[in-house]
């Protein structure tokens, strides 16, 4: 049983790496679902228990499903492109509220369609803006991958891995602003402070005149109505205790024939831009998760938050945030998020503790692009875009905004 779980192990970590890593280019759904595969084929994880994991994540699936389309609805109809004109057009040649606008708009992003959108949607637009304006645009960008994940844990519905973490015992709307706006708040205003400070250095000259304002067209104004249809679902769903994902999914494809009536061309065109393959790929997390519970780090985890339960409280949360936090950069935060999601339910232990494993989920890949998805996938949007940050000049940002803002969050958790 010791060297079965040495080879779970070591499969569960090849292709999480190669997740991160993309060697040659492949897609990232290819190596989850290869790992998962493998475990499968070699006898390591029975076929039964693979398919029960995959069923399990139903709920995750429709909620990504329905941010996907609902993102994509608001790309095609230009409403980023039109929110982050209207950022640039109130800043009044002023690169310091230019950027406190592009970091609010990802805030309302971030609480409404995800942290996904705001880092992979909304940082395009934001390029867009910033190019015409004539400025630096790194601090712009940096803000968009950080306030994804500094404002994650606003609503249920801003981060999937929300969603992973309580599964089935998602607290309801009420109880859940009750425990997490003022770690939001602290989150977010933190990390905007950290990012100011180091970006001041180029925020000295004002920013040219925009020409051109962008106009919303008539589908774009039926994008709106349907998104916020959308999120007054989904928010009504959170209130009444529901699960999110048929909610969700619901909604984006109520928004999606709304804008047909106007244009049947917009369920198709739609349909082609949504990135199905993160599905699969997280399907195959979902396996793989399922095999790290075979080979005994459930059992470890469980031990490890049991004995963080009997340490004093502020101390325990602190332990769990940062242990977590510094896990999602090791092998991201999806697949930490699966892990550690496990670990609270098997546990038991609820409270202030797996609170605080949520915010380290959330909150820690803020110290490298390695930490969450969406930052992977803004840094590949950047890159398509002729535009380079570094995963070192991320860093350099990171180490000082993601402690400092775990730290506070944690220490304002009640």
């Amino acid at each position: 049983m010791q060297v079965q779980a040495i080879f779970i192990c070591v499969i569960s970590i090849i292709s999480i790496g190669c997740m991160l890593a993309r060697p040659r280019g492949i897609a990232e759904a290819y190596w989850a679902c290869g790992g998962a595969h493998l475990l499968v084929i070699t006898r390591l994880l029975p076929l039964h228990q693979a398919s029960r994991a995959v069923r399990q994540g139903l709920d995750v699936y429709l909620f990504l499903t329905g941010m996907m389309i609902l993102a994509e609805l608001a790309r095609r109809e230009g409403v980023f492109e039109w929110v982050a004109d209207i950022a640039g057009r109130y800043a009044h040649g002023s690169p310091s509220r230019l950027f406190l606008y592009v970091y609010l708009a990802g805030i309302v992003v971030t609480a409404l369609l995800s942290n996904d959108a705001t880092a992979v949607v909304l940082t395009p637009a934001v390029l867009a803006v910033v190019r015409k304006a004539k400025v630096e645009p790194k601090p712009y960008l940096l803000a968009c991958a950080l306030i994804a994940n500094a404002a994650s844990f606003i609503l249920p519905i801003s981060n999937p891995a929300n969603l992973v973490i309580f599964a089935r015992n998602m607290p309801r709307l009420t109880t859940w602003l009750g425990i997490f706006i003022l770690p939001s708040v602290a989150s977010i205003v933190i990390t905007f402070f950290v990012l100011r400070f180091a970006s001041a250095a180029d925020f000295k000259d004002r920013i040219a005149h925009l020409q051109q304002p962008a106009v919303l067209s008539s589908q774009g104004r039926l994008a709106v109505f349907g998104l916020a249809f959308a999120c007054l679902a989904l928010i009504s769903a959170s209130a009444l205790g529901l699960d999110l994902g048929a909610p969700t999914c619901g909604a984006a494809i109520v928004a999606t024939f709304v804008i047909a009536a106007r244009d049947r061309s917009a369920p198709l065109d739609v349909a082609k831009g949504v990135s199905w393959s993160v599905i699969p790929l997280v399907a195959g997390l979902f396996v793989i998760v399922e095999g790290l519970e075979n080979a005994g780090m459930l059992h470890l985890g469980v031990n490890g938050f049991r004995a963080l339960a009997r340490v004093p409280q502020v101390v325990g949360n602190l332990a769990a945030g940062f242990s977590v936090g510094l896990l999602s950069n090791g092998m991201n935060n999806l697949p930490a998020g699966l892990i550690s999601g496990a670990v609270v339910h098997a546990s038991g232990h609820a409270g202030s503790l797996a609170n605080s494993v949520l915010i380290g989920v959330d909150l820690g890949p803020n110290l490298s692009v390695t930490g969450s998805l969406a930052t992977i996938l803004w840094l590949i949007a950047l890159r398509r875009e002729n535009v380079e940050i570094t995963g070192w000049q991320f860093l350099k940002i990171g180490v000082v905004a993601m402690p400092l803002a775990l730290l506070g969050s944690i220490l304002v958790l009640r």
